[in-house]
């Protein structure tokens, strides 16, 4: 193998990297909506939240009730200062004072209060309050300051991407153009500061029912497909997701912000919809839900944030019954008020281990070309692969430990075996990384290797090499 052999020199690596890997995969929550007359109190909601494991929760408002209930219940919590008070929380800094006191410190520390949503998708409220934003926010931060709980607790505040001005190809990404002054450059400077995180709201879901004529599905719901080039950098995308927070990065990046962190806070599949909502139904719901959990889960970051993993709040926990608007508005709950689950979804690693992709229906697809693998990697499948940018160091003491104390299989790459061709530092690292991956279950974090790796769902294509997965190989 060249440069490229295991050098035992190496192996006392393996600490430093296992502590990177440990902290490499993403965090799922979800979001706990009530607008609704049949769904269970809220002590019987925090002990479904525990029996299912879900220790991330975010609410949009602050009720007595609900707060109460999560207390002492070890589960993160993600509160809420809604839209209409947006403009007194801006003028007022007592109200904002007032506001805090009475529901943020009289719960916390006992309710494990995280950050604080200001408001929610503000730039297209129809009451216009967008111009409220920023000062809102700085005043409750103010207020958390006063209280000594400004370190404890972010402030951010969720954004539709309705923000963008343009998403395709995510290379592409800006904001929309009459908003940056006013409004999206005082919120990032303020996240900047702060050492907060921006939210974002993202359904692939519209994207595709809207154009489900060129937007394979599969490609919607993170199967195995033929992939999309962004024309503008040559990235190739496996999920419209991905692509979709990738040109928030882009358009943040245009303005000077690529320090500033993403939480996908509200992302989902209808499990039913009306006959014109393209898409919907529980099998898609199904394969969305539990292939977005593996990804996040399993996997690193997008293609340009690839060190960022992906956090997300799956939306939402019930179906909502007193939603108004489509059908699909009432049926993105993982739960029917029972607490029965609407479909069969991994919300844990786990429960990741025993669970396979629902096949998605036939009724609405956009079929994207069939790759010469796919008769492979049809159960939402995952491969590792070295990240080319990482370095040569870093992916040559990545490859050490990963074929030493990993204990990967590497004999494939020796010299004369199957995958020693192509003869690089990359195509041997990526075989190296995704036989670790493989061996270790693709659990979370055992594909990041301090940055050298992220998760890729297309079969690696190194010469003739096959790329083993988890599925009996």
């Amino acid at each position: 193998m060249a440069s490229y052999c295991v050098s035992i020199f190496h192996f006392l690596l393996s600490t430093v990297l296992f502590s990177s890997i440990v902290d490499a995969a993403g965090l799922i929550g979800v979001n706990y909506g009530r607008v609704a007359n049949n769904l269970p109190t809220p002590d019987k909601v925090v002990e479904l939240l525990k029996t299912q494991g879900i220790d991330r929760v975010k609410l949009y408002d602050t009720d007595a009730e609900v707060l109460t209930a999560l207390a002492n219940s070890n589960i993160s919590v993600v509160v809420a200062l809604p839209n209409e008070l947006l403009s007194s929380t801006a003028a007022d800094q007592s109200f904002a004072d007032n506001w805090v006191q009475a529901n943020i410190s009289k719960y916390y520390p006992a309710t494990n209060i995280e950050a604080i949503a200001v408001g929610n998708e503000v730039f297209v409220d129809p009451n216009n309050t967008t111009k409220y934003l920023a000062p809102a926010m700085k005043n409750v931060y103010n207020s958390l300051t006063k209280y000594n709980l400004d370190s404890a607790i972010k402030i951010s505040s969720p954004i539709a991407l309705s923000a963008l001005q343009s998403s395709y190809p995510p290379s592409s990404g800006s904001f929309n153009s009459q908003l940056i002054e006013p409004a999206v450059k005082p919120m990032l400077d303020f996240l900047r500061q702060s050492g907060s995180y921006l939210m974002v709201n993202a359904y692939p879901f519209f994207a595709y029912s809207d154009n489900s004529d060129t937007i394979s599905l599969d490609y919607a719901l993170f199967k195995n497909n033929s992939g999309v080039v962004d024309s503008g950098n040559g990235m190739k995308y496996y999920s419209l997701l991905e692509a979709q927070l990738d040109a928030v990065f882009a358009a943040m990046s245009a303005l000077n912000y690529n320090d500033v962190k993403v939480v996908v806070t509200e992302t989902g599949w209808p499990s039913k919809g009306d006959e014109n909502e393209i898409g919907a139904g529980e099998e898609n719901a199904a394969s969305y839900n539990g292939n977005l959990v593996r990804r996040v889960l399993t996997g690193s970051g997008t293609p340009l944030r690839q060190q960022d993993p992906l956090n997300v709040y799956l939306f939402a926990l019930f179906n909502e019954n007193e939603k108004t608007g489509p059908t699909s508005e009432r049926n993105y709950g993982l739960f029917y008020p029972n607490e029965q689950k609407v479909y069969n979804v991994p919300l844990t690693q786990s429960e990741l281990q025993s669970w396979e992709s629902t096949p998605a229906s036939s009724g609405n697809q956009s079929q994207a070309p069939a790759s010469s693998n796919e008769s492979k990697t049809s159960v939402a499948q995952t491969w590792c692969v070295a990240n080319g940018k990482a370095g040569e160091k870093k992916l040559q003491e990545a490859l050490d430990y990963a074929c030493g104390s990993g204990r990967a299989d590497c004999s494939p790459i020796q010299p004369g075996a199957s995958c020693y061709d192509p003869n690089t530092l990359e195509a041997h690292a990526s075989y190296a990384f995704n036989s670790y991956y493989q061996k270790n279950s693709r659990g979370a974090g055992t594909c990041d290797f301090g940055g050298a790796a992220y998760v890729v769902t297309q079969a690696p294509s190194f010469g003739s090499c096959e790329f083993p997965t988890g599925y009996g190989n």
